[in-house]
């Protein structure tokens, strides 16, 4: 990963920032390695194109599914039938797992369901421990007892089944563990459990976890209380990293279910003001569907045709595409790119006289949403 000049990131004690867990001295290093796997395009790699999709359970098929899958059981039984399936067609995960270490913390996807992802963000000081988006409890047990870690915190970006049905059984085996999340979304154990258990979290308050300390950014859209998290990376030497869930993914974002064009621009230039250098981490799996997509907009973005070279032999490896960085997705992810000419010519779409230059934006960005809807119904 290219390191890019990006937002100072200190260490903060300040008001509002949550703490729990021993104190401890906070490693300074060198910046983020790998333990396993490469971030460069491999030499010789054959461009093979794929219309091959990820399945996705949330794909639009109408306000009445989304209104049963969000806000009834029907959505729970759903989501309980995709767990199982998952497990028997992926007993070890859909993705080869690929940790990795900065001085201080270890950072283990958890692929989980067919193409979601959970993150068990590790404190190696104190062997404390955070989850965000415990889709599958098995799962993300089974990555807690295998590091030898203490679960104390689980963040939840959204009240979406496929990221936060695991709440309750985790909870239940981990009694000092907090779910936190917005309480804007209806996230099991958080608005209807005793007040020890949930916490909900204000836009850009913070939480400590050992030596590990995680900002809430209230980024709606997709659901109208979506979270992202932010782990500070400048206690150990690190970027910032990015917790997207279904805000942000590899050249692409998520369904703005409960928001409008206007909400998600929003949310999405928050994220990118995040920092070059900051670190994404999606919450699904959606890396050849969303770079093939792209490469339809923009047939000569050279970053772009690399990037997915590199994907294809990722994923025919099985192997992980994350994570990018904030800058690398500026050059090729087309909900990031509203503000560029060669897109907006794509398109054939141009500003008005007269109007507002983040109101045309928003316009590119439906544009783009309502093209992507349409390539993955084909």
């Amino acid at each position: 990963l290219a390191a890019h000049p990006g937002k100072a990131w200190g260490w903060q004690d300040s008001r509002g920032t949550r703490l729990f867990g021993q104190s401890c001295h906070r490693p300074v290093g060198q910046r983020a390695s790998q333990e396993s796997g490469s971030q460069g395009l491999p030499d010789g790699v054959e461009y093979i194109p794929t219309r091959k999709k990820g399945k996705n359970p949330m794909k639009p098929v109408g306000v009445a599914w989304y209104s049963l899958y969000a806000r009834t059981r029907l959505g729970y039984l759903f989501y309980q039938r995709q767990v199982k399936k998952a497990r028997e067609r992926y007993p070890h995960g859909h993705s080869v797992p690929q940790p990795y270490c900065f001085p201080g913390v270890k950072i283990v996807p958890i692929p989980v369901l067919s193409n979601n992802y959970s993150y068990l963000v590790i404190d190696t000081s104190s062997s404390q421990a955070a989850v965000i988006d415990p889709s599958d409890p098995l799962a993300v047990q089974a990555a807690v007892e295998e590091e030898g870690v203490m679960l104390e915190a689980i963040f939840c970006t959204h009240k979406h089944w496929d990221h936060s049905g695991g709440n309750e059984a985790l909870r239940q085996k981990h009694s000092s563990c907090r779910v936190y999340g917005s309480a804007l979304d209806a996230i099991p154990q958080l608005t209807n459990a005793p007040c020890s258990w949930h916490s909900p979290l204000a836009d850009r308050e913070k939480v400590s976890v050992g030596c590990l300390t995680f900002e809430a950014l209230a980024t709606p859209g997709h659901t109208v209380g979506h979270m992202v998290y932010v782990l500070d990376g400048s206690p150990f030497g690190s970027p910032p990293c990015l917790f997207s869930g279904d805000l942000l993914f590899l050249a692409g974002c998520g369904e703005p279910f409960e928001g409008s064009p206007e909400t998600m621009l929003t949310s999405l230039d928050m994220a990118v003001a995040l920092g070059e250098d900051t670190l994404l981490w999606p919450g699904h799996e959606y890396a050849l569907e969303c770079l093939t997509f792209a490469s339809l907009l923009e047939l000569d973005n050279s970053a772009l045709e690399q990037k997915l070279q590199w994907a294809v032999q990722q994923r025919q490896e099985k192997r992980s595409t994350c994570p990018s960085t904030l800058g690398e997705e500026q050059t090729y992810n087309p909900f990031l790119r509203t503000h560029r000419p060669e897109l907006q010519e794509a398109l054939g779409m141009w500003q008005g006289g007269e109007e507002d230059s983040d109101a045309f934006r928003a316009r590119v960005l439906k544009e783009v949403r309502r093209r992507k809807d349409l390539y993955q119904a084909t």
